[in-house]
């Protein structure tokens, strides 16, 4: 259970950090983040299977590539659902998913979670 709140708290962290290093990407408060944590971790827990699995064809041609325009579409979508998250467009998104997944990777070896 701990490490449970930890990897979310990290993730938060991340979002965080992301939306103030970002111009495209804006967040309201430390409060928002934990939310939009919480969303995209649901979103990628529920949707973002689905959409790899119909995605596959275009996983392997792209030899996985495509799995950064589906992350982009995920954190677009958590965008949708938290009030005061707001990602500018697509192209902003898919930088915010590769800055939110180094930083949280970064943050997870750090804290050796």
């Amino acid at each position: 259970m701990f490490r449970l709140l930890l990897i979310w708290i990290i993730n938060a962290t991340a979002v965080y950090a992301t939306a103030h290093f970002l111009p495209g990407i804006s967040i309201r408060n430390f409060a928002a983040a934990f939310i939009v944590a919480l969303v995209l971790g649901l979103i990628n827990a529920l949707i973002k299977p689905v959409m790899v699995f119909f995605s596959i064809p275009f996983i392997v041609l792209t030899l996985g590539l495509f799995m950064l325009v589906i992350n982009a579409l995920m954190l677009q979508l958590a965008a949708a659902f938290v009030e005061g998250f707001r990602v500018e467009s697509f192209w902003w998104a898919m930088l915010g998913s590769l800055c939110i997944s180094f930083v949280a990777w970064l943050l997870e070896a750090l804290l050796n979670v």
